[in-house]
């Protein structure tokens, strides 16, 4: 059997009937979320630790990869918040050529990952651990906003949960009046510009309504800086503008030593691609009705995040935000994501001197209203009508995302979810013991899965008196499925039971059990004449080994 997926991109199977009108669909949805992707691109750059302009490459050149080479119809690729924490982490320990490294190995992971199907895997991460870890990123995106937004005194505010609360703190009597001024504009700006159309015509509103909140914020930023002559931090004043050409390819390589160290942050920054991916190309089929290749976009993604860093930029993944807007813009196919990075690339060979003069509090007060929308707040009201092992992976992955790591917050809820889910299983494991014959033949019948957290519960068997029993009976009518810890349990019985000269006889063993069975050699050791199909067969067979026939027959 072929196992491994074809490469087949989503656009080659889009294209087949291509028309017109398709065609001019995407074009004008590209054009939209090519312009909503622009100050998003910078401002999730900026509060990563890069400069605006890698936001903007990686927006341009991400999203056309994976655009053109993924398994999702309308998915935008690019920069996206939910990274804003470990890639900030990353350039703090190792530096902006490592971090770049680290991006190149983990679009190598998941090349591997769509190479070998295990999109599919992804999908079973508990819903407890991706909302836990979603909004301690967005309270965490927020938090490292506020010393632009409030424009806070220094460089760079710390990195560390703790100590960023304490700068805050201490710098809070601080503050630059004209930023909070442009910041709160910005932020009202955006929250209400979809509500403000009802007071226009209905041509006016046709034609407005199609401008994004945070095109509208940063143009009041930047009328403000000009013509109010406010002397708060700019794009221009901070990094000295954006480029208006593409970078050059630049192999960012600090030597082999530095790969080890890299390891973990490119295996965390692949396996949140995949999860933000993945669970975008959910939101986009529940909206379009398609059906995205898990596999395949994967194998996008994988190529985005190797090419990107060779052009300075960082991680790519699915935006949902970006991915949503294109959708109800009226896109149709990846043409809409390829016309998106055409329409960016578009603007910094025309428009990038303009944004010299977009306030850093603008796009702090676009990411405020981001790091809102991407926490699922009322998840936590709801808690109270989930089970405790919910509540407590939940609130765990949650605050070990804020306050340490979200590598180490996703790990721990993992384990925590394993460690319930195990309980749980082995819980629903249970034994019925009936005796017959004076004794002398016991039935053990087993009920749900047999495997390494559930056999402790065949210590009952050992308490059946062996002096007394002649011949056990394993019935696994009711059995759902056994793993080798369980079938060395069984073992452990059958070599008890031939050690006082007994007999031990399986009935109604599932397929999985017997296929384990026959693999092992277990069956040949036990002896094909001591294996049944039913339980009748199986008490008949003993009550000749005992010469002792029960006067009520046995009905399995």
């Amino acid at each position: 059997m072929y196992l491994l997926p074809k490469f087949k991109p989503m656009i080659s199977t889009a294209l087949r009937a291509y028309t017109v009108k398709k065609f001019t669909s995407d074009v004008f949805a590209g054009i939209t979320v090519g312009i909503i992707a622009l100050p998003l691109a910078i401002a999730f750059a900026i509060a990563s630790g890069m400069r605006p302009e890698a936001g903007v490459y990686t927006a341009i050149i991400g999203g056309f990869l994976v655009s053109a080479f993924g398994g999702s119809t309308v998915q935008i690729g690019g920069p996206a918040g939910a990274f804003i924490v470990i890639v900030y982490g990353v350039i703090e320990q190792y530096g902006v050529l490592n971090l770049q490294l680290a991006t190149m190995l983990a679009g190598v992971i998941l090349l591997v990952m769509g190479i070998f199907k295990v999109g599919a895997l992804i999908r079973h991460i508990p819903v407890s651990i991706v909302i836990g870890f979603t909004n301690g990123i967005a309270i965490l995106i927020g938090l490292s906003q506020i010393k632009d937004f409030l424009g806070l005194p220094g460089n760079e505010a710390p990195a560390e949960f703790i100590s960023k609360i304490q700068y805050i703190i201490a710098n809070i009597n601080n503050l630059n009046t004209q930023a909070v001024f442009v910041g709160v504009s910005c932020l009202f700006a955006i929250m209400l510009w979809p509500k403000s159309n009802v007071l226009h015509t209905r041509k006016i509103v046709s034609i407005m309504s199609r401008v994004p909140g945070t095109i509208v914020a940063v143009v009041i930023g930047v009328v403000m800086v000009r013509y109010l002559h406010l002397n708060i931090e700019t794009i221009g004043t901070k990094f000295g503008g954006i480029p208006h050409t593409l970078p050059s390819i630049t192999m960012p390589y600090t030597g082999w030593q530095n790969v080890r160290n890299i390891i973990p942050p490119a295996i965390t920054i692949a396996l949140l691609c995949s999860i933000e991916s993945l669970l975008c190309a959910r939101v986009a089929d529940s909206l379009t009705g398609e059906k995205h290749d898990s596999s395949q976009e994967l194998i996008g993604q994988g190529i985005a995040n190797f090419v990107v860093p060779l052009f300075g930029g960082f991680c790519v993944t699915g935006a949902i935000a970006r991915t949503v807007a294109n959708i109800r813009s009226g896109a149709i196919t990846p043409v809409s994501g390829i016309v998106h990075s055409l329409t960016l690339l578009f603007i910094v060979l025309v428009a990038a001197p303009l944004a010299s003069d977009i306030p850093m509090a603008s796009l702090a007060a676009i990411l405020l209203f981001v790091s809102y929308n991407m926490g699922e707040w009322r998840k936590f009201l709801e808690m109270r009508s989930y089970s405790n092992n919910y509540k407590v992976i939940l609130l765990a992955v949650f605050i070990l995302t804020v306050t340490v790591d979200l590598s180490i917050a996703v790990e721990i809820g993992l384990v925590l979810s394993c460690i319930f889910f195990i309980t749980r299983i082995s819980s629903l494991t249970n034994l019925d013991i009936r005796d017959f014959c004076g004794g002398t033949v016991s039935v053990v019948r087993i009920r749900g899965s047999l495997f390494f957290g559930s056999v402790d519960k065949l210590d009952a068997v050992a308490e059946i008196d062996t002096d007394r029993v002649k011949v056990m009976i394993i019935d696994l009518s009711e059995l759902l499925n056994i793993d080798t810890t369980g079938l060395e349990a069984l073992e452990n019985i059958h070599a008890r039971m031939a050690k006082i000269g007994g007999n031990m006889i399986l009935c109604c063993a599932p397929p999985q059990a017997m296929s384990l069975f026959r693999r092992s050699g277990f069956d040949i050791k036990l002896g094909h004449n001591n294996i049944y199909s039913t339980l009748n067969e199986a008490v008949s067979y003993s009550f000749d080994l005992v010469s002792d026939p029960p006067a009520i027959p046995i009905h399995s």
